[in-house]
């Protein structure tokens, strides 16, 4: 697993760039795509619960390598 050296973006974020934040697997990983794409952009990180698999713990654990833009 690599390491995440800048904050990703997760209104833009590829599968590849999303397995890097901490907890996030490649099936969660698609999972955030697919939200995203079905759903708009996320308006803030706490969005990210609504998709299936991230709970207050694996959010708490990312947090502080998204940002939104």
């Amino acid at each position: 697993m690599e390491s995440v050296l800048t904050k990703i973006n997760i209104n833009t974020a590829s599968v590849e760039e999303l397995i890097t934040l901490p907890g996030i697997g490649e099936k969660t990983a698609k999972k955030i795509v697919f939200y995203r794409n079905s759903n708009g952009k996320f308006q803030n990180i706490n969005d990210l619960i609504n998709v299936s698999g991230i709970g207050e713990k694996k959010l708490d654990k990312m947090k502080n390598y998204i940002l939104i833009e």
